[in-house]
């Protein structure tokens, strides 16, 4: 039972654009001493065994990753990185915010990824 849930939940999950998963609240909003491209680049790599790989794109005063979803192309969430004096801001955006059983990969490497 569950298994068909978390099935259900990745396919009514699917197909939402980086504006879309812009408009939920962010799951994850933390500062990091770790200027935008070093954190990115720790993020890329942590996902990378969960995930095909990321895009990184100039944003604003730092960097935004365009994380996909675990099975297609398709955005799933959406790190914007911005430079500070002492590192960086960081908001993590996921397409499923409001789904208690999503994928937590992403968010722990968020969280992973913050210091040291």
């Amino acid at each position: 039972m569950k298994w068909s849930v978390l099935v259900l939940a990745l396919a009514l999950g699917g197909c939402a654009s980086v504006s879309d998963i812009k408009q939920t609240p962010p799951t994850l909003s933390v500062i990091s001493g770790k200027k935008p491209q070093e954190y990115a680049a720790c993020v890329v790599q942590k996902l990378a065994s969960t995930r095909s790989a990321s895009q990184i794109e100039p944003h604003k005063e730092g960097v935004r990753v365009i994380v996909p979803q675990k099975f297609s192309a398709d955005p799933s969430a959406i790190f914007e990185i911005e430079d500070r004096s002492s590192g960086s801001s960081i908001k993590l955006y996921e397409s499923m915010s409001n789904v208690p059983i999503r994928p937590g990969d992403v968010k722990k490497a968020g969280e992973d990824c913050i210091s040291g």
